[in-house]
């Protein structure tokens, strides 16, 4: 029993990557119909890397339970060399190709940080406002650390390059707010549409990451294009939306044409498919965790 609850933490982070790339379909993304707008992954790369990672959020969740009334920022550091090992995993996993750098970042973070508060709060009942402000305390100033304060001209990320041009502060200002877009936009639609019992969870996904591309700085499409581009996918989400997206059959045809158009003009939103998983992972961590008083003493 002691270790159940932990188990079934890092097993919803898997479930919530299978999830993400399953939901089809997704302009512009690798989903169970097309490459989406990529040449060098498809639906069986991220089952690779998926399965591959599983270990890592076990990791992550021990770290939280060792962890738990300690500093918040050094179990943030604790994470780092798991991450850039279960980098090596996925590139191991896929020959190379980068398909879950993301959210080996954002769901090993979540995963230390429902352990912790689970073994701090002695609750069976997962509160997401107290994993996410844990989320945002281990990761304080990272932005200022690795953005504001960026003392180097050579060897920039594309993250970085973005942030130097433009301000956009992507991945590492989601996480330092305590996944703010996620919890104010993706996860109340997620709840509501899973609780109207009348929709599948695939169409219901997909309409979820169009919630998200309609207001998400998504720093993977500013990096293939630029902020105009941004705009515009932003914009045609919100029209899909208007229209029902995948919740009537003519915001459906909208998604397949907006699919065919972002494959042809080379636009991944890979930012929101991102969220898209990370919403997944707290509604998933919503519904509960085998648990006892006993099995965290």
């Amino acid at each position: 029993m002691e270790e159940s609850w932990m188990q079934t933490i890092s097993q919803k982070a898997l479930r919530a990557l299978l999830y993400e790339v399953s939901a089809s379909p997704k302009p512009g993304l690798v989903d169970r119909f097309n490459k989406g707008a990529h040449t060098d992954m498809d639906f069986f790369t991220f089952i690779d890397s998926s399965s591959a990672l599983s270990n890592y959020f076990s990791y992550c969740v021990v770290e939280g339970v060792k962890y738990s009334g300690k500093n918040p920022e050094e179990l943030f550091q604790a994470l780092r060399g798991l991450g850039i090992n279960a980098e090596k995993v996925m590139f191991e996993a896929t020959d190379g190709v980068n398909t879950h750098k993301g959210l080996i970042f954002s769901l090993g973070v979540i995963c230390a940080a429902a352990s912790c508060s689970m073994m701090e709060n002695e609750s069976k009942n997962m509160d997401i406002e107290i994993i996410c402000e844990k989320v945002s305390l281990m990761t304080k100033g990272l932005c200022l650390r690795e953005l504001t304060f960026l003392n180097k001209s050579k060897g920039l990320t594309y993250g970085e390059k973005l942030f130097l041009k433009y301000g956009l502060r992507g991945i590492r200002g989601e996480v330092e707010s305590g996944f703010a877009t996620v919890r104010n936009y993706s996860l109340p639609v997620i709840r509501k549409l899973k609780s109207l019992k009348s929709f599948h969870i695939n169409d219901i996904l997909v309409q979820v990451l169009l919630h998200l591309m309609a207001v998400n700085e998504d720093t993977n499409i500013v990096a293939r294009h630029d902020l105009k581009t941004l705009e515009y996918v932003q914009r045609y989400a919100q029209q899909v939306l208007d229209l029902g997206g995948t919740l009537t059959p003519q915001g459906m045809e909208m998604v397949f044409e907006m699919d065919k158009e972002f494959i042809g003009r080379n636009i991944s939103p890979g930012g929101s498919a991102d969220l898209l998983a990370v919403t997944v992972m707290l509604d998933l961590l919503l519904e509960g965790l085998p648990f006892s008083r006993s099995s965290i003493q």
